[in-house]
């Protein structure tokens, strides 16, 4: 699920330039842990990030504590059985492939630009292969889609909505590797729809814990009688039998339509895609199905029916950049490798061969390494594409490529709101997307007297460009009809304390029909140059998952590469003493 965005760079607690943790009290010890013993922006110029607080209220602070009355009430189910799955283990074997690799004779020094999950994923990996990863990140906080930051009164608000799947092996395993697998808080296999149609109400898809996959998914289609009629269902079914026997050939030759097409294509009617899929395609990409790709919503489905536990979802227990991203900065530290702050890069300088000479930063400084990678969201990277690539078919069939805009909301109330649940919400309003009680889902963010509601606001292409109190408003508008004895638009029942808008006018790749074949593969035609980013290719899209595997592959690229980077280095070497 791609619920995660960019926004422009405001301070944080972080100072220096260069991260340093070493002064960092911190639980955390970033070994070499296996997964299977762990039980447990494109930020333009003018975009924004605003907060308003409208009123003068004071603001109790609520923390766990063994001592004090006030405890996080959450249920957090066990961390689900995903170390035996092929995807887990093919995962798995991935990342020890970088540890047990030979070490180098000489470590290649890799500058790569960009702190997101696909940029911290490539310095990782390359630093357990022996390594010198060298991140740059333009802005002064870590996660890029991901990334968050606190207010004032010490209140965090993020980028998106970020869940993590049972389908998410690479995922998984980078959070076994770095000892942090309690950091998520597993919610119950379920999947919780708002009913228009009855407000305040919700339909419920539970996936049974006895029974295997896809049986647990069918189940969970067939015992809910509110959203889809029999006969819809038997339609839908019929309609899905090429998907299932053709498996992922047949996934990847529906790239060509989106998913309304398919959908009719193969007889299924229309109120299944309204019911369900134009819920699942703002989820999965923040767009609407006459927009997404149907092999898009394929890829997912095959995900969710054939893993037992793969659509379960877990939420982080903070704030990402804290609570994900610094362990991973912690451990690249560790190894001998860099990352840096508020280091944007101005120009991709070349040699007279082409090839990557270095990176010129805005302040001027120049960093040059053996190897460069990009892993900034792909219109970043088309911004700073030198000319003389523009023509390069690897490079121009990325013009179809853009991110899709999305508005990510925070508002606070002055109440606990009761009409709702530790879990994620497909709100199915034509303005919403998905939406949480943070005050009820994340540890970090627990208030048991105040509600805090994160939502994505998608599609957005019409709404980015206008006020945060019109988005405001129209947010207030449609949560009077998910909360309608709670809320009302005009706040006469639950009071809004301050709020946050989030916009970000490019995040994710936008997954339209014929997108497949303008992905590109990690490793670029010019030597020493590699691309990292959900948009390039792999098997899961846009999303978390997706940046992770394609930083791991960015780096095995390199590894696998090493003698003739080497070498290469050696000759450069040689002509500057020469010279």
């Amino acid at each position: 699920m791609s619920l995660y965005g960019g926004v422009s760079a405001l301070k944080l607690s972080w100072h220096s330039d260069i991260l340093d943790t070493r002064n960092l009290q911190s639980t955390l010890r970033c070994g070499y842990a296996t997964c299977s013993n762990q039980t447990n922006v494109l930020a333009f110029r003018g975009s924004e990030s605003m907060g308003h607080a409208l009123r003068n209220a004071s603001k109790t602070r609520y923390r766990s504590t063994s001592s004090g009355p006030l405890k996080v009430v959450c249920v957090d189910y066990p961390r689900p059985d995903i170390d035996n799955t092929v995807n887990f283990l093919e995962a798995a074997y991935l990342s020890s492939s970088f540890r047990s690799s030979p070490r180098p004779d000489k470590p290649l020094k890799v500058v790569i630009a960009g702190a997101g999950l696909a940029g911290l994923s490539t310095a990782k990996y390359l630093a357990d292969a022996g390594h010198k990863p060298i991140l740059l990140e333009a802005r002064d906080v870590l996660g890029g889609k991901v990334a968050a930051w606190k207010d004032d009164d010490g209140d965090w608000y993020e980028t998106g909505l970020h869940i993590f799947f049972g389908a998410y092996p690479n995922v998984q395993c980078l959070f076994g590797e770095l000892g942090i697998n309690d950091r998520l808080q597993w919610k119950e296999h379920s999947m919780i729809f708002a009913m228009p149609n009855k407000p305040g109400e919700f339909s419920r898809f539970d996936f049974p814990d006895v029974l295997p996959a896809p049986l647990n998914g069918i189940w969970a289609i067939l015992k809910n009688n509110e959203m889809l009629t029999w006969p819809e269902k038997v339609k839908f079914a019929i309609g899905l039998l090429p998907a299932i026997v053709g498996g992922q050939a047949y996934v990847e030759a529906q790239d060509g339509l989106s998913v309304q097409e398919w959908m009719r294509k193969q007889g299924v009617p229309d109120r299944v895609t309204k019911e369900v899929f134009i819920a699942m395609s703002k989820a999965l990409n923040f767009i609407n199905p006459e927009e997404l790709s149907m092999q898009c919503i394929l890829i997912a489905l095959n995900r969710f029916l054939q893993e037992k536990h793969g659509s379960k979802m877990a939420f982080l227990d903070g704030n990402p950049p804290e609570r994900l991203c610094m362990p991973i900065v912690e451990h690249i530290q560790s190894l001998g490798g860099e990352v840096r702050l508020n280091s944007r890069i101005k120009k991709i300088e070349l040699n007279d061969d082409g090839t990557v000479k270095n990176f010129l930063l805005t302040s001027g400084d120049i960093i040059e390494g053996d190897v460069h990678v990009f892993a900034t969201p792909v219109d970043i990277l088309k911004l700073l594409l030198p000319d003389s690539w523009k023509e390069i078919p690897y490079f121009k069939k990325l013009e179809k490529l853009v991110g899709v805009p999305v508005i990510n909301v925070h508002i606070w109330f002055d109440r606990k709101l009761k009409n709702t649940y530790d879990h994620l919400l497909f709100s199915r309003s034509p303005l919403l997307s998905v939406y949480a009680d943070m005050s009820v889902t994340c540890k970090e963010y627990y208030n048991p007297n105040q509600s805090m509601l994160e939502l994505v606001f998608a599609p957005a292409e019409e709404w980015i460009s206008r006020s945060d109190e019109e988005i405001i408003d129209a947010t207030m508008t449609e949560l009077a009809k998910l909360f309608p004895d709670e809320i009302s638009a005009d706040q006469s029942k639950a009071k809004i304390l301050k709020y946050h808008v989030v916009k970000t006018p490019r995040s994710v790749y936008k997954t339209v029909p014929n997108c497949e074949p303008c992905r590109p593969l990690q490793r670029s035609p010019l030597e020493g140059f590699y691309l990292a980013g959900d948009y390039t290719k792999q098997k899961y899209l846009a999303s978390m998952e997706g940046a992770v595997l394609s930083g791991k592959f960015c780096a095995q690229a390199i590894v696998q590469d090493y003698e003739l980077l080497a070498a290469r280095g050696q000759k450069k070497l040689a002509e500057l003493t020469i010279s």
